[in-house]
């Protein structure tokens, strides 16, 4: 896998040089002047621990909570004061964990974030299915949040217990729905479990849009070697029949293909923390995106506090990114709406995409990987599924072992990728 990643990676940097992150901390953070900048706020808290998911997670505490979102608000502060005025920014995700179980405090946490920033694109904020209490959606909604995903994975039987996960009352979630209304109400669902079939995600994402949702995202099993999940993912002949049907059946339902996983019905109907050109991010295990500046968060939570009462930003590692590097990160993200502005690409970078990667490009065209149109470079199915494959490699080769190491250590060194 790493030696797939690798040479992709040199020949797209066209260099030899390895993504390097250091133990260096950035306590300056250039943004103020960037265009389309996101938020991203994590809250690591959770009733009980799924043994399939990657993420920076503990079992809630009280104390510890409380303490996290009291150095969770300074960190808002912290760096919302580097800037004079508001900042302009989209959107405002909170991911986790369960942000949830911070409810009574969410508004308390976008009013601190409000203080800097302007958000011009919505609020979302990701929730477990035992979550789906009308109180808490109200809540959410009083709070400003007008767009929400619920993580079920499967509403089958079959696949809640392969995942460890409790049965989910859908009559309860459809009556919440129909009480407290968002722009978005999305539904993630895991594809390639084990004996998974067509049929079977059909019936889950006919169920969601029967119950609420108009907008699902059907993410691929990863097997990461750090977690205690005892699934093994799908072959990868049968991932991609599974895969093109699902997105197939998808398009015949007359369904808007936002990202590689996930479909709307409507356009305006959208839920991703993960498309945007700059982002900045607070909590543990979060993630800054800036022009040529990457940086991501101590993954331990009282070293996160202790750094925040120091009044020093929790950053873990971070990496200034060449110019090349740079546009591999812009179009390995951008490819994941599967669809890639030539112009946009201008703007960023003040150089022509076909300068760069117009060899690329025809590659692509002659393989049946993409189409161009009007100034769009689009993914074909074929070019969705390969991206699908080459992603679940860079998953497995840089983020899995990028996490395994700072779970352990709340500041590595340095690690090479």
């Amino acid at each position: 896998m790493s030696f797939l990643t690798d040479l992709t990676r040199m020949w797209l940097t066209r260099s030899v040089k390895p993504f390097t992150f250091k133990n260096e901390y950035d306590e300056e953070l250039s943004f103020e002047d960037l265009k389309r900048l996101g938020l991203y706020i994590h809250i690591p808290f959770c009733r009980s621990i799924c043994n399939f998911c990657p993420y920076c997670k503990v079992v809630y505490n009280e104390d510890k909570y409380e303490r996290y979102i009291d150095a969770l608000i300074k960190e808002i502060h912290m760096v919302g004061n580097t800037i004079s005025g508001r900042k302009r920014t989209t959107s405002l995700y909170f991911g986790g964990g369960t942000p949830a179980l911070a409810v009574d405090r969410l508004a308390e946490i976008i009013a601190a974030v409000r203080e800097h920033f302007i958000i011009t694109d919505g609020i979302g904020v990701e929730l477990h299915p035992d979550n789906l209490e009308i109180s808490v959606l109200q809540k959410l909604k009083s709070a400003g949040v007008d767009r929400i995903s619920i993580g079920v994975q499967s509403f089958l039987p079959k696949y809640q217990e392969v995942l460890g996960r409790k049965s989910i009352d859908e009559d309860k979630i459809k009556e919440a729905l129909q009480a407290v209304s968002f722009d978005t109400v999305s539904m993630d669902f895991i594809f390639s479990l084990p004996g998974q079939s067509f049929e079977d995600l059909r019936s889950d994402i006919d169920k969601a849009f029967e119950i609420g949702a108009n907008h699902v995202a059907i993410y691929p099993f990863i097997d990461f070697t750090f977690t205690s999940s005892p699934v093994k993912a799908m072959p990868k002949k049968m991932k991609r029949d599974l895969m093109d049907r699902i997105t197939l059946y998808c398009y015949e339902k007359g369904l808007y293909r936002s990202s590689i996983w996930t479909f709307s019905s409507k356009e305006e109907a959208k839920y991703s923390s993960m498309t945007r050109e700059n982002f900045l991010g607070f909590g543990c295990s979060a993630t800054t995106l800036l022009k040529d500046q990457f940086k991501i968060n101590t993954f331990d939570v009282d070293e996160y506090c202790r750094r925040i009462d120091e009044r020093k930003l929790p950053t873990s590692l971070t990496i200034r990114f060449t110019k090349r590097q740079r546009m591999v990160y812009y179009l390995f993200w951008t490819a994941y709406s599967t669809r890639v502005d030539i112009d946009e690409f201008e703007k960023f970078f003040g150089e022509p995409l076909k300068k760069k990667y117009g060899f690329e490009i025809l590659i692509g065209k002659l393989f049946g990987l993409i189409t161009e149109k009007d100034g769009i470079l689009s993914l074909t199915l074929k070019g969705a599924f390969y991206y699908h494959y080459y992603e679940n490699f860079y998953t497995l080769s840089y983020i899995d072992r990028m996490w395994g190491i700072m779970r352990k250590e709340a500041f590595p060194k340095k690690i090479k990728l």
